[in-house]
């Protein structure tokens, strides 16, 4: 396999705590070449730290002064995805890019098009996807171990955990936490059930807590100060149908009342499962309730991600996380956002 240069756009807290880490670990398949980022001086910081041989203040600065660079990982605020990802597919870049795709339904379909346009390879980086109980439980489920998955639970839910910055700010995040920690919650869960076609969603979001002062608690902050803005969601409820009678139960929250949670619960006509342990409930050969808990060797989510991603480049293989299914769960997530604020069921 030949060995992947790939240039960094944006080096905040997913660059540097998850991303860059992860690069350490697989230094004999890919070599970050490059970082750029808005603020010069944080980019080079990153750069010193990582050693990382150059920084630039733009993706059209790395792509020109890097013509080698076979990918770019797009760490960035959400409403820049959009244009760093298009201006890397036009430059014939393929594309690592963070959830969320973008942070509206039309600057989605505007990073589909260019990608598909010039032909790259894109997979969003939606990393619960890549968990080795995640893995696991998907090879027993195409074996037939669950039978027909046709209803899953999952929750992302804080008591207290909205970040500072930009995350508050919906013209630079899109959302609060839809957008932020729902969607994994939403894509794995949707992804575990086997990608059913979407046809409706029933929602809704609160802004009640706000940008609470309670003692006692911090917050992630991204790097730079935030602009005080604070127009983004608490929390959110949310009701999917999918094609075949299946559907889908979300709660989300940066901000709650209540217990916090980050489950995941699916139900199969022949067994169900939950996570963290790996559990699966169903019958044993004799016809009695069986609790199985398969052995998995835990694995570093963003490594496997970044692993994947390398082969499919290398290999041309579509990665699992592709345009088409990043594509889909925007639809999803832009739906909780129209039926909320209709206080209906929407369309996807």
């Amino acid at each position: 396999m030949k060995k992947l240069k790939v240039g960094i756009i944006g080096a905040g807290n997913i660059a540097t705590s998850a991303h860059l880490p992860a690069y350490q670990q697989l230094t004999d398949i890919v070599e970050v070449v490059a970082i750029a980022d808005i603020v010069l001086e944080r980019a080079q910081d990153a750069a010193n730290k990582y050693g990382i041989p150059h920084a630039y203040a733009s993706v059209e600065e790395l792509i020109a002064n890097e013509p080698d660079v076979d990918y770019i990982d797009i760490c960035v605020w959400t409403a820049a995805h959009a244009p760093v990802a298009i201006a890397a597919a036009k430059a014939g870049k393929d594309i690592l890019c963070e959830k969320p795709l973008a942070a509206t339904l039309e600057q989605g379909l505007a990073v589909e098009k260019a990608v598909k346009e010039a032909g790259v390879k894109f997979m969003l980086a939606v990393v619960t996807r890549y968990g080795a109980e995640q893995q696991k439980m998907v090879e027993l489920r195409d074996e037939g171990k669950f039978g027909e998955i046709y209803y899953a639970k999952t929750s992302y839910v804080r008591r207290r955990g909205t970040p500072g910055g930009w995350f508050t700010d919906k013209e630079l995040a899109g959302g609060g936490p839809v957008l932020d920690i729902g969607v994994h919650a939403i894509d794995r869960t949707w992804y575990l059930m086997g990608r059913p076609t979407p046809i409706s969603v029933s929602a809704e979001t609160s802004y009640r807590i706000g940008d609470y002062q309670t003692k006692g608690v911090g917050r992630w902050e991204p790097f730079g100060k935030g602009n005080g803005v604070f127009n983004t969601e608490d929390s959110a409820s949310v009701f999917f149908r999918f094609e075949g009678g299946k559907s889908m139960v979300a709660e989300i929250a940066w901000a709650i009342n209540g217990t916090e949670s980050a489950t995941t619960l699916i139900y199969g006509s022949k067994a169900g499962c939950t996570f963290e342990p790996l559990t699966i409930y169903g019958e044993d050969a004799e016809g009695y309730l069986s609790t199985e808990k398969p052995e998995v060797t835990p694995n570093n989510y963003f490594v496997e991600e970044i692993r994947h991603f390398v082969n499919c480049v290398n290999t041309g293989a579509t990665p699992i996380s592709p345009i088409d299914d990043a594509v889909t769960v925007q639809r999803m997530l832009d739906g909780i956002y129209r039926s909320a604020e209709q206080h209906a069921e929407v369309k996807l």
